[in-house]
């Protein structure tokens, strides 16, 4: 039985870091919410009606007394025929309807959807909503009856315009002659837009809740409903919760609830969101999934729609601001209470948020986002040269010892891997690195320094709202989403793949190990196939100056000749 060979301690922390590498980048690219099982579809959804959620009347959130003694019935309001009113500003253009007083559309005016030709961004889905009966700014209600009357009631709207300028207020105001539903909407000069809601049933306050239904975003995205997303704010700890982890309404179609109470919460996508700012008290938050019939071509698939609701967790009238806009870091963080956790940079921030400022410098002075990325890449690497180089000087001492430590392995190698004796072998491979000043990580140590840098990237330009629809050249268009052409990772591959050539493994002599090394670059180019284009050019870029700062390492620093296959024969023979 042949012994096992000896695995050189700077070979083992290279190829963890690489694996770290591929740990990082497979997580975020695999692990993608996946559709769940559609759930079993009731009498009314199979004859094409989708009953909506209501608030459960069992729990904390109790329906109202109807107990009329203390309260006389309301005074009947309502319009006699559906109206709209467009509420519009320089950044956004909302299209609102007296049937329900609700959102037909959002539209933020200075972002394009993707379609062919672009159009401004509407983040209202009206095939979703016409889908599942019910569109944004809905009221959900403990009472089924009432939330259906709510729903379908024409509201008495003021003013009567058909078009007003923000800063302006909208008021919507509907009632039966029992229950009673008042909505006030300030909009002001940003994104914000302040509300009020007040339900009433027979006099008696009822707890409400406003949804956004129906769809989230842009539908034309590349996985669009994997994208969409319901967060909430709780004790400064925001949790994000996919679709897969949002409730499904049950037969009585009853909504989950999130228990406590929430600064802020809200539905988003990679890069814009609705979010409900509390005010005084807490937030209530319920959240459910609904299905939407999606038309590619000849075929028709189901994808599940992620809702939610904010409210009041007791009979009392809501009043929270709505925050409906794109997620720019510097927006964000003016709301009160701030938003810009929902820029997601994970625990890299430190280093990515900074990292994000100088590109937007470099963007004032050079505006084109990709040739900023190449600039950015460009010093970022020249600033960690010297790590590289420490890191080439260490493999050279490696090297020079390298017949020295083949010949302490030799003399130990026929023992078992459990011998107490390889003790023995360990104490004198130390003492040899002792004695040449050598440490058998430093190759590796100074990679492994650059692993919050290129993480930090990873996560910049993976989801900052500036390089959405941002072009470079001729094919990129936007350098938010993967190269459709397939030409940068496809470039990015090749060029890690000469790059590996370039660089001499001084002490990779395990052939397995080798292997593992050979296929990386393929290993990368999968993993980074759908990835954003703006990450694959940092990558291609990085590669093509790593093959410019390798070549100089091999002219003028090159590492001792390592002995030749006969010579490597020869040594094989002797030991046998």
């Amino acid at each position: 039985m042949s012994p096992k060979k000896e695995s050189r301690p700077e070979v083992n922390a290279l190829l963890a870091f690489a694996l770290s590498l591929l740990v990082l980048f497979a997580f975020n690219h695999f692990y993608k919410p996946t559709i769940p099982p559609l759930a079993k579809q009731t009498a009314a959804h199979q004859q094409g009606m989708q009953p909506a959620p209501s608030l459960p009347a069992t729990s904390a959130i109790a329906a109202a007394p109807t107990d009329t003694t203390s309260a006389g019935p309301a005074t009947a309001v309502q319009a006699s025929e559906e109206k709209t009113i467009v509420v519009e500003s320089p950044l956004y253009r909302v299209v609102l309807s007296n049937r329900g007083a609700v959102a037909k559309s959002w539209q933020l005016s200075k972002y394009s959807d993707d379609k062919k030709p672009p159009h401004p961004l509407d983040l209202v889905s009206p095939e979703g909503s016409q889908q599942v009966g019910a569109w944004p700014l809905s009221l959900i209600l403990p009472d089924a009856a009432s939330e259906d009357k709510s729903a379908t009631a024409l509201y008495r709207m003021t003013p009567s315009e058909s078009t007003v300028t923000a800063p302006a207020e909208v008021s919507f105001e509907w009632s039966d002659g029992h229950l009673a539903v008042r909505k006030n909407l300030k909009f002001g000069t940003d994104y914000v837009v302040d509300m009020g809601v007040t339900v009433t049933l027979d006099g008696k306050p009822m707890p409400v809740g406003v949804a956004w239904r129906g769809g989230f975003g842009d539908p034309d995205v590349y996985k669009a409903s994997q994208l969409v997303t319901v967060f909430y704010d709780t004790n400064d700890k925001l949790t994000l919760l996919p679709y897969k982890k949002l409730g499904i309404p049950n037969q009585q179609q009853t909504p989950a609830q999130q228990p406590g109470a929430m600064s802020f919460t809200g539905i988003e996508d990679q890069f814009f969101a609705a979010a409900f700012l509390a005010d005084n008290s807490g937030l209530a938050l319920w959240h459910w999934t609904e299905e939407r019939n999606i038309k590619e071509g000849d075929t028709t698939s189901q994808q599940p729609i992620a809702e939610m609701a904010a409210g009041t967790a007791s009979a009392e009238p809501l009043q929270t601001r709505l925050f409906v806009g794109p997620k720019d870091l510097t927006l964000l963080s003016r709301q009160n209470p701030p938003l810009n956790e929902l820029v997601n940079f994970g625990w890299i921030s430190f280093i990515a948020k900074p990292l994000l400022e100088v590109l937007k410098w470099i963007h004032h002075y050079i505006p084109n986002y990709g040739w900023a990325i190449i600039i950015l890449t460009i010093v970022i690497n020249t600033a960690l040269f010297p790590l590289k180089l420490k890191s080439w000087r260490s493999m050279q001492k490696m090297q020079r010892v390298k017949p020295q430590m083949d010949s302490i392995q030799a003399k130990y190698k026929k023992l078992a891997m459990n011998d107490p004796r390889k003790k023995k072998m360990n104490e004198e491979m130390m003492e040899l690195y002792k004695r040449e000043g050598v440490n058998p990580v430093g190759g590796c140590l100074p990679m492994l320094l650059q692993f919050p840098v290129w993480a930090a990237l990873y996560r910049t330009l993976g989801g900052a709202i500036e390089l959405r629809h941002a072009p470079w050249i001729l094919w990129v268009h936007d350098l938010s989403t993967y190269d459709h052409t397939y030409i940068l990772p496809v470039l990015m591959t090749l060029t890690m793949y000469i790059t590996q050539k370039m660089t001499p493994q001084s002490a990779a002599v395990d052939p397995m190990q080798q292997k593992m090394f050979a296929f990386m670059p393929l290993i990368f180019g999968f993993l980074f196939f759908h990835s954003s284009s703006g990450l694959v050019l940092y990558i291609l870029t990085s590669n093509l100056v790593n093959m410019g700062q390798q070549y100089f390492l091999n002219r003028t620093e090159p590492l001792p000749a390592g002995p030749s296959r006969m010579q490597k024969m020869k040594r094989l023979a002797t030991s046998k």
